[in-house]
This record gives C-alpha cells, structure tokens and sequence, in this order.
C-alpha cells in the first residue's frame, strides 16, 4: 500500500489536534507513531498521555527557546543547530525504527525561520521508506512541500477568543 504525505496548515486552531488525532486513530489499529515537535515544550497536555499510549513515541523536547520574534541573534544560532540535530535524529528513528506514522509537528516554522533546512526534510520525503506516512504541520508550508503532498488540509482561523484578549488555556491550546 502506498504512504501519503500529509499537511495540516493555515492560521486556524488544530493543526496539532488533527495530527495527535490521526495518531491515536493509527496507534489504535497497531500502527507505530513517532511524533516529533518542533518549537514546542513537553509541558502541553496531550505530551503525557500519548506516551502511555501504546504504539506511539513522542520524542522529547529538551530545550525552549522562545518565541523566534524575541530570540537574539545567538539564540537563534543555538535554535538552529538544536532542531537540526533533532530532525536529524528523528528522520533516521522513523527508519531504523520502522514506524508506520512520522508526525513532524511545527515543521514549517522552524523551516521557514531557517532553523532546519527545508531541502533535508523534502529529500527525505522523496526517498522515505514505502510504508512510511508523514504528517507535516505549521503554517505557510512552501510550495514544494505542497506539491509533495498527497493531503493538504488548511485549517482557517474565522474567530479566535486570543483576538479578545483570552490567553492560550491549559488543555484546550496546549
């Protein structure tokens, strides 16, 4: 059977939410899921149980940064060469381990903030294994990664309660 790439993008909420969804929908039917997030800390709430969930591994994010607005230009440097590294270890996981799912979370930012090279992941999603489905979120996915795509489903924010000043609220935005 074929594997498909997928992207969740857009300025909507639940691009995260669509991929944790369709892992545990994998998981469920005895797929294993490696999840990956980028830009992210392990404190969102979905983090802990998705590692009792059998199947699935979330691989750790072990540094913060910040926002990349308010990173200095050092930081920036340290981002880069952190997220390199994980992505690196991560493409190499999701073969060695022969994962069903790879859920690559945030992948277009740090893409598009040149943190990782956008070229690597495209590479590897020409040449990845036949079994190997990939989820891609973030917003503002590149064209090639568009048209390497076999979904491209684009979640639209309409209204959003941070518009009204409500802060991101622990188990519902992280």
């Amino acid at each position: 059977m074929k594997s498909c790439v997928h992207i969740y993008c857009g300025d909507g909420k639940g691009k995260t939410t669509a991929a944790i969804g369709l892992s545990v929908r994998a998981a469920g039917c005895g797929k294993k899921v490696l999840i990956t997030r980028f830009l992210k800390t392990d404190h969102s709430g979905e983090v802990k149980t998705l590692g009792d969930i059998p199947g699935i591994s979330v691989t750790p994010c072990e540094r913060s940064f910040g926002f990349f607005t308010k990173m200095t230009e050092e930081q920036k440097k340290e981002a880069a060469i952190y997220y390199s590294q994980l992505l690196e270890s991560t493409l190499i996981k999701a073969v060695d381990g022969e994962y069903d799912l790879l859920v690559m979370d945030e992948i277009m930012a740090v893409c598009n903030y040149g943190l990782v090279n956008e070229e690597e992941v495209s590479k590897f999603l020409t040449g990845r294994p036949e079994w190997l489905e990939v989820v891609l979120t973030g917003r503002n996915p590149s064209q090639t990664f568009v048209t390497m795509a076999d979904y491209v489903s684009e979640i639209k924010k309409v209204k959003h309660p941070y518009d009204q000043g409500l802060n991101a609220r622990r188990g519902i935005e992280y």
